[in-house]
C-alpha cells in the first residue's frame, strides 16, 4: 500500500502498532481524523496523553484507577475478606457488569504461559500472598480463563494459597472451556460467580 504522505504513513504504522488493528483499518482511522478539525484530532491526541500520564494502579489489587486506591477496594460496603482473582482489568469490567458479586479483586497481570515466556515471577502474586499474610481474608475465588494457562495458573496459586486455610473456590464450568473470561456473556459469567464451586485437584 503506497501512501503519499509521510505524515499519513507515520500515523498508520503508530495505529497499527496497536492489538487488532491491521494496516487497512489503521489507514481508514487516519484519513477519518484527517477530515477534522484540528481542535477536534487536539481533542482526540490530549485524551490518550491524559490517560497515559494519570491513570494508576490500583496499590492494593492492581486495577486501573484515577487514585492510588481503586473504587473497588476504598468502598467499605465491600466484602474485603473475599478476593476474586483474575488475569487483567477487562475480567473486572466484565464481572462488575454481573452485578452478582460484591467482594474486592486481585489482577495477576496474566497468566502462566510457557509458550509465551511467562513464568510465576512475571505475575502479581507476592502481593496477594501478603494480604493472605497480614489481612483475615475468608474466600479465594479463581476466575481465570477456562484454558490450559489458566488451569495451570489455578494449580500453581492453589500450592501457594493451601497453607493459609482459606476456602478456595473457581468458577463453575458454565463458562465454555477453551474461553477467555473477558468474553463470557453477563448472564453465563454471572451464573458461574454465584455457583462456584470449591477448587480440587484432579
Amino acid at each position: 500500500m503506497k501512501i503519499p504522505s509521510k505524515y499519513i504513513e507515520e500515523a498508520v504504522e503508530q495505529l497499527s502498532s496497536l492489538q487488532g488493528i491491521g494496516k487497512k483499518t489503521a489507514l481508514r482511522l487516519v484519513l477519518d481524523l484527517l477530515k477534522r478539525d484540528k481542535n477536534a484530532v487536539q481533542q482526540f491526541a490530549n485524551a490518550f496523553t491524559s490517560m497515559k500520564n494519570n491513570v494508576l494502579k490500583c496499590d492494593s489489587c492492581g486495577n486501573v484507577s484515577d487514585l492510588p486506591t481503586c473504587s473497588i477496594c476504598s468502598n467499605i460496603k465491600r466484602d474485603h475478606q473475599t478476593i476474586c482473582i483474575v488475569e487483567d482489568i477487562r475480567d473486572i469490567m466484565a464481572i462488575e457488569s454481573t452485578e452478582t458479586y460484591q467482594g474486592i479483586y486481585h489482577v495477576l497481570g496474566g497468566i502462566i504461559s510457557p509458550m509465551e515466556g511467562i513464568g510465576p515471577s512475571d505475575l502479581n502474586i507476592p502481593s496477594l500472598i501478603k494480604k493472605l499474610e497480614e489481612e483475615q481474608i475468608q474466600e479465594i475465588i479463581f476466575a481465570l480463563s477456562a484454558t490450559m494457562e489458566g488451569d495451570t495458573t489455578n494449580f500453581y496459586l492453589y500450592k501457594k494459597i493451601l497453607p493459609f486455610n482459606v476456602k478456595i473456590t473457581s468458577l463453575s464450568r458454565g463458562v465454555s472451556v477453551g474461553s477467555e473470561l473477558h468474553y463470557a456473556d453477563e448472564l453465563t459469567l454471572g451464573r458461574s460467580l454465584l455457583q462456584r464451586q470449591p477448587f480440587t485437584i484432579n
